[in-house]
């Protein structure tokens, strides 16, 4: 029983949106209406600039790590690791926007540091390397996705699962930009500091 409510409160916790709740605090509108209809940290960067994007990520990575955390109070590592998943879940889709939500990548990233801040620091290097030199934010978390799961089989094989999922979910989730690369026509990052 504590493992179905350790999930369902870690799907909750991801199903915050902070993206949505920032930018409507700070008068920036309805982040669902604007730029990509995306509400995490790339499309709040489009109405709010650098540092309100990195505001919202850091509160999604918080209510991932927030997760994860419950689930090692519950069951240890592993289970941290599964409860990371749920909270991704929830970002994705969560219930309090009718299951229309982000792809998941900076709650993947606090899953990371809560689980592994090794696995973290390999990943965020790889992803400010290929993000910076091509310029495009979801090349960089494609080659992300393929990599946790390999991080995760280090660690061992329930968090291995845990991060497959993961790598899984957000690859989904970002289906159509990897259409978009495979085609070309990727639509490439603007580093606005404040808008």
């Amino acid at each position: 029983m504590e493992y179905i409510f350790g999930l369902i409160i870690s799907y909750l916790l991801g199903s915050i949106p902070m993206g949505l709740l920032l930018t409507k605090l700070m008068g920036k509108g309805d982040l669902r209406q604007v730029g990509s209809g995306n509400i995490g940290a790339t499309n709040v960067m489009r109405v709010g600039g650098l540092r309100m994007a990195g505001l919202v990520w850091l509160l999604d990575m918080a209510k991932a790590i927030a997760a994860v955390f419950v689930g090692k109070y519950i069951a240890g590592d592993a289970f941290g690791a599964w409860c990371g998943f749920a909270a991704i879940v929830g970002h994705c889709y969560p219930i309090w926007l009718k299951f229309k939500g982000g792809k998941g990548i900076s709650s993947l990233f606090g899953v990371l540091l809560a689980v592994s801040p090794l696995s973290f620091v390999i990943c965020g290097i790889e992803w400010l390397l290929v993000a910076l030199t091509s310029g495009v934010s979801s090349l960089g978390a494609t080659v992300v996705f393929c990599l946790i799961p390999i991080l995760g089989f280090a660690i061992g094989v329930n968090v291995g699962f845990a991060f497959l999922a993961i790598g899984l979910l957000c690859m989904w989730r970002h289906r159509e930009n990897i259409k978009r690369l495979r085609g070309g026509s990727e639509s490439k990052i603007e580093w606005k500091w404040k808008k």
